[in-house]
């Protein structure tokens, strides 16, 4: 049987079970072991005419087949040479589909058992789940702690406003009017208190000084328009000054990537009567800039200034540990990882199965493993 029948006989095989449906897409989500008992995990995408297979768990390249027509190599975005058997499909794939199309006659055969053994022995290295952060926290002596970090003075103190119901107070997060050098005032307590051990901070510089240094540096007009004018804040922050520009990041006054840079914003508070009121907000969620965001936010509280911080709850759940981990499979990247889990999980970050090294069979009763894909016959 050549390659391209293998893979237009496997097709015809999958229509026989039952699939998930995504807007216009037909979705099998098959786990298999070969002969060896090593395991795989392959996803089949039907949109219109055309299958989409990938490897999940492996770097064999994806295909797109065409039934009866065509078998090709799927787009690699300029990653081929990561991609294994790009230039032969067959050497890839063949072992695979093979493998495949014997574990769907096992399904057929008894799909409760054969799912049985999938959720048993499909490697836990690839696979998602949760786990609440006291156990890890406390079984690796070595894991990065904000709370250690930010110190027990600072920690407690913290904790103490949330639990005080701090944030509830719009007195405490909303100030009746704003001017930019006001703003900047904000800046100058931010960039002392939030200073790290590699930075160099100037005191003396005024806080306009310092927004020029450290921020992003695309301020759309922010530093151009008057510093002691309330008017022309409200017009520049409602878009009506002729400075303010569009497509820039005023707000970004701590550089950094998408998700580890600091952000101290100004906007009109929701469902406010009073339209010369302004929240100021401070977000600096990454695992790596966390420390100093709630810093620069116990700066500002003491200089008797209103302040926010997004998400103080989570905040306060992950300096007291009460957040969970997320478990993510060794074949995934890490960067922005605990965006796949849903909000409620309270997961802020990752890591590997295999990062608990030793402490796995300690740890491993506490994890709550997600679900493998369901995989059986068709009723219809």
């Amino acid at each position: 049987m050549t390659f391209n029948d293998l893979i237009y006989v496997f097709l015809k095989e999958l229509g026989q079970f039952d699939c998930n449906v995504s807007c216009a897409d037909l979705i099998w989500g098959l786990v298999f072991p070969d002969r060896r008992d090593r395991w795989y995990h392959v996803q089949i995408v039907k949109y219109k005419e055309t299958f989409y297979i990938s490897h999940i768990d492996g770097k064999s390249c994806s295909l797109e087949a065409v039934p009866d027509k065509t078998v090709k190599t799927g787009q690699s975005f300029g990653f081929s040479s990561y991609e294994d058997g790009h230039d032969d499909p067959a050497r890839a794939w063949m072992p695979l589909i093979t493998s495949a199309r014997a574990w769907l006659k096992t399904v057929k055969k008894d799909w409760i058992r054969s799912n049985q053994r999938v959720q048993k022995h499909y490697p836990l290295s690839c696979r998602y789940g949760i786990v609440p952060n006291a156990v890890v926290r406390a079984s690796l002596s070595d894991l990065y702690r904000i709370d250690k970090e930010l110190g027990k003075n600072q920690t407690k103190k913290f904790i103490r406003l949330v639990e005080e119901g701090y944030f509830f107070k719009e007195s405490n997060t909303i100030t009746k009017s704003m001017t930019a050098n006001d703003f900047f005032n904000y800046c100058r307590i931010a960039y002392i208190a939030g200073k790290r051990k590699d930075e160099q901070v100037d005191k003396k510089m005024t806080g306009r000084q310092m927004y020029e240094r450290y921020a992003d540096g695309r301020h759309e007009g922010l530093l151009d328009i008057e510093g002691d004018s309330k008017e022309a804040f409200a017009d520049w922050i409602d878009g009506k000054h002729p400075k303010r520009t569009r497509g820039g990041h005023p707000w970004e006054i701590k550089r950094g990537g998408n998700t580890t840079h600091i952000n101290l914003s100004v906007s009109r508070p929701p469902y406010s009567g009073n339209k010369d009121e302004f929240k100021i907000e401070l977000c600096g969620a990454a695992i790596t800039r966390l420390k100093e965001t709630i810093q620069m936010f116990l700066a500002i509280y003491d200089a008797s200034l209103p302040i926010a911080i997004s998400d103080p709850e989570g905040i306060r759940q992950r300096l007291l540990a009460q957040d969970n981990i997320g478990i993510v499979p060794s074949y995934s990247s890490l960067h922005r990882a605990n965006q796949r889990f849903r909000d409620d999980q309270s997961v802020y970050d990752v890591l590997y199965y295999n990062d608990l090294g030793r402490h796995k069979r300690r740890i491993a009763p506490f994890i709550t493993w997600e679900l493998l894909p369901v995989f059986k016959p068709s009723d219809l």
